[in-house]
């Protein structure tokens, strides 16, 4: 690939991704996909491999379809099986609000909130390319492709160079900090998949040195992510599931115990978290990073006491000693 040519970001290739497949009635084809639609176009007229350029298609795929969009394919009946004709598409209407969906004035003031990350107006330089080259194959676009494109990005700042190592199939490395470590090592891995859990990238992966199956915190990578030479090992046709798996049954097992203030910000917040139990006096919640969760109580403050376990009570203690003694 061209050194000269910038990289599109996953989310902002997804999102022009859906406009495309949204914007016509017949579908577009796979060539049509990888030669039109931001994310594919720059990296094909770059020279990237066609190997690389479906295997980041299948994965946008199975992303889609993660996040409830129905994604249609079709092959047309004169083609007479050719999977290579295939057509995709986003049907507008299936992909509507269900019946009966109200906002509350909240939840519409969250969204012009969000609305307000977008810049709007007409066609964005790369939705006019887009559109022009798919009218030179004769489709027919119902709806223009607006001109949104995102002002902020809130992503982690490895989770670029990872998506790159898992398209070229070679191994990473970086610095990483364990909980509870002062100093952070060297990890050489093969990349395997991206999770989102809890809000929370995920690295699975297996790790050379170990020869295990690893699952890192992107947040806590402390140093760039550096591409390797080195071929990745081969994943699991489930390696998703399987990762998936590993960070639920986690969640499932870390079980706190708290004392929380009702009718409180911190009572609102946890005692809507996924599986928590509400006792007469406490709270039983779930959490998967005892550091990340300890962050989150400490900034309750006296809201919130923690019963059990006794790791997660120390952390939090110490986080508001660090508190105090920064703030006297």
């Amino acid at each position: 690939m061209s050194a000269g040519v910038a990289s599109v970001n996953p989310e902002d290739r997804l999102f022009h991704l859906i406009l495309a497949l949204m914007a016509t009635s017949f579908g577009l084809t796979k060539e049509q996909i990888l030669s039109t639609v931001r994310g594919y176009r720059e990296d094909t007229e770059a020279g990237m491999s066609r190997d690389s350029l479906e295997r980041r298609f299948e994965r946008d795929k199975d992303s889609l379809r993660d996040l409830g969009i129905p994604l249609e394919a079709t092959i047309p009946p004169e083609d007479d099986g050719n999977n290579k004709n295939t057509l995709y598409r986003i049907p507008k209407g299936d992909y509507d609000l269900p019946d009966g969906v109200e906002f509350t004035a909240r939840d519409i003031a969250l969204l012009n909130l969000a609305a307000t990350l977008w810049r709007e107006g007409t066609l964005s330089k790369e939705a006019h390319i887009a559109t022009r080259k798919l009218q030179s194959f004769g489709v027919t676009i119902d709806e223009p492709l607006m001109g949104f494109a995102p002002l902020i990005s809130t992503r982690d700042p490895a989770l670029t160079a990872l998506q790159e190592a898992l398209e070229r199939q070679v191994q990473v490395e970086f610095d990483y900090l364990k909980p509870g470590e002062s100093a952070a090592s060297t990890r050489q891995v093969s990349p395997l998949a991206l999770i989102n859990h809890e809000g929370r990238w995920h690295l699975y992966s297996h790790e050379t040195s170990t020869e295990q199956f690893k699952t890192f915190l992107l947040r806590r990578m402390v140093s760039t992510v550096r591409l390797l030479d080195t071929p990745a090992v081969d994943s699991p046709e489930s390696v998703t599931q399987e990762a998936l798996a590993d960070l639920a049954e986690l969640y499932q097992r870390q079980v706190a115990t708290l004392e929380v203030r009702p009718d409180s910000d911190a009572w609102s917040a946890l005692s809507q978290r996924r599986d928590t139990e509400i006792g007469l006096q406490h709270l039983d919640v779930h959490y998967t990073d005892v550091e990340i969760f300890a962050a989150e109580l400490t900034s309750f403050g006296d809201d919130v006491v923690v019963h059990e376990p006794a790791e997660l009570r120390d952390r939090v203690m110490n986080n508001l000693r660090e508190l105090v003694a920064g703030h006297g």
